[in-house]
């Protein structure tokens, strides 16, 4: 059995932004925010590990990451892959 090194600093920061924000908040904390329709419609999902999805932008195909909140479901904080 192996040991997830990052669970404990996901599960916090599950709880962080699990608190519901609507989308104009995490506008103003993050920058630019997707529904699910708008995540699909911009980004291939490579994969994921809560609260955390990795992601292809289709226009460049430059891969990166993003965070989301369950309920309301918005994906923000985009991190281009260095």
């Amino acid at each position: 059995m192996t040991t997830d090194a990052t669970e404990m600093a996901r599960r916090r920061r599950l709880i962080e932004i699990n608190c519901g924000a609507e989308r104009q908040e995490l506008e103003q904390n993050y920058g630019e925010v997707w529904d699910p329709r708008e995540l699909t419609e911009t980004f291939q999902v490579v994969g994921f590990m809560a609260p955390f999805v990795v992601v292809r932008r289709k226009s460049d195909g430059k891969t990166g990451s993003l965070e989301f909140q369950h309920h309301p479901r918005f994906y923000f904080n985009w991190r281009e892959d260095r």
